[in-house]
């Protein structure tokens, strides 16, 4: 064998495996913005869970309190717009998450106040449905919590993985980095409950 033949030989392996490896590591972006985006989906799932409960807890709550109806109506309608805003998978920003982060927010604020407000109603209280359904909604939070967590941990790992050498070089700009979910601003202050 000739000397230019097993250089012709070793740079084809060469060529050949670095082929591979740079095939290998570009599924392995797409496996993982595949798992970032399905996990958003049980973070959407999780809400629209929530959102079913809801008419339930009002009809619940409107069966045996007798209080302000505007704290009702301020669930009915956080619920209504919260299940309006969509965040599409394929074009997913920071700003898109804040949007509809904001929705679901206004909706807890409004369920946060309903659960406070009913700590002053004995007979609600006491209502075994509507303390099976206040379970509910806790757990739901609790897996909305859950999800999120997940879906931040999913966009960390594919934001590494796009972003650190030599992956950066394979991912270029084909592959765009997943916004996180944050803190609502002023979520670091305790809420105030008030009932005048």
């Amino acid at each position: 064998m000739s000397k230019g033949l097993i250089t012709a030989i070793v740079f084809g392996l060469i060529v050949m495996f670095g082929g591979f490896w740079a095939c290998n590591k570009r599924n392995g972006f797409v496996s993982l913005r595949e798992d970032a985006k399905a996990q958003w989906q049980q973070v959407e799932s999780q809400y629209q869970r929530r959102a079913d409960l809801i008419p339930n807890i009002v009809a619940t709550v409107k069966g045996e309190a007798n209080f302000e109806k505007g704290t009702l109506e301020a669930v009915v309608q956080a619920r209504a717009s919260a299940t309006q805003v969509k965040v599409n998978l394929d074009d997913m920003s920071q700003e898109s998450i804040a949007k509809f982060q904001a929705a679901q927010g206004s909706l807890s604020n409004a369920l946060g106040k309903l659960m406070m407000i009913t700590e002053n109603y004995p007979n609600l209280k006491a209502n075994q449905a509507f303390a099976d359904l206040r379970v509910e909604l806790e757990g739901c939070e609790n897996r909305i919590s859950v999800q999120r967590m997940k879906y931040n941990d999913s966009s960390k790992d594919y934001n590494k993985a796009i972003q650190m050498f030599p992956g950066s070089l394979i991912a270029g700009s084909s592959f765009q980095p997943m916004p996180y979910f944050e803190a609502e601003a002023g979520a670091e202050k305790a809420p105030k409950v008030s009932f005048e």
